[in-house]
């Protein structure tokens, strides 16, 4: 008989399988680790700016060349503070910069998460690198080509002969940030769920049973981040998404570790 009545519950069961998972870690040392983080990734981005500053014109016109596309006839950008066009482009060398930094950073990062990390899975730090900073360039691109230029059409519809779109380039850098940060956060998802699943966190079994609640999630993310209300725009946001997700499902069942059916059972 058990000392304690409780001690063979269901939710004790449930998380059984998670134990010897994640071992201690000391909380000073995983301070230290995100101090040598943060200094290392400031010498990285800064020689990457270095690297990168000769190519600083071209990255500024191919950056705001889908709004000089979608621009109606005698449109242009303007700018109407004396440093706004030489801040953006400070702002195009520190995102130019960090891009070239970016699978140093996240190698460094999977180092300093490495006590969290279950022993199985720590190999993976170059794989790590690469998936993450893969995710970010492709949700880029999606912006840049797909999302953005959307974006900058719609607006410029309104352009009438009473009203004549001439947008800040203040605003229109903010926009186009805005949205390759988001779409670059949301592109990690298949990276993520490769992890969580080889280490036993997630299964392709959870996901697909989520898969209701996750599609109204991600209509719910998809209005937030949009900056217009209408359903188009939110369903080419949404559909990414949505392929995301079920690429992800997919991942979790060809990498994902076989747990005893109770434990997925009782994970749902």
């Amino acid at each position: 008989m058990a000392l304690l009545p409780f001690s063979q519950s269901k939710g004790s069961r449930r998380f059984a399988s998670y134990d010897g998972l994640f071992p201690d870690a000391s909380v000073l040392d995983l301070l230290d680790g995100f101090r040598r983080l943060l200094l290392r990734s400031s010498i990285a981005v800064a020689i990457g700016i270095v690297l990168g500053f000769s190519f600083t014109n071209q990255v500024v016109n191919f950056v705001l060349e889908p709004t000089v596309r979608a621009l109606p006839a005698g449109s242009t950008l303007i700018y109407t503070q004396p440093g706004e066009a030489f801040t953006l482009y400070i702002q195009i060398a520190l995102l130019m910069g960090l891009a070239l930094a970016m699978p140093y950073i996240m190698y460094q990062l999977w180092r300093v998460l490495g006590p969290l990390v279950p022993a199985s899975a720590r190999r993976f730090a170059v794989p790590f690198a690469l998936f993450t900073s893969l995710g970010f360039v492709a949700g880029a691109a999606f912006t840049h080509f797909i999302a953005f230029p959307y974006m900058m059409v719609f607006f410029a519809g309104f352009d009438t002969p009473d009203l004549t779109f001439l947008p800040q380039l203040n605003e229109v850098f903010d926009l186009y940030m805005k949205m390759v940060l988001g779409m670059g956060a949301i592109f990690q998802m298949p990276t993520v769920v490769f992890f969580l699943a080889k280490a036993g966190l997630v299964t392709a079994r959870f996901l697909w049973r989520s898969f209701r609640f996750a599609f109204l999630l991600i209509f719910i993310a998809a209005a937030v981040i949009t900056p217009t209300g209408d359903m188009v725009t939110q369903t080419i946001f949404a559909a990414p998404m949505i392929g995301l997700y079920l690429l992800s499902i997919l991942i979790a069942w060809m990498f994902g570790r076989v747990r005893p059916e109770s434990d997925d059972a009782g994970a749902d």
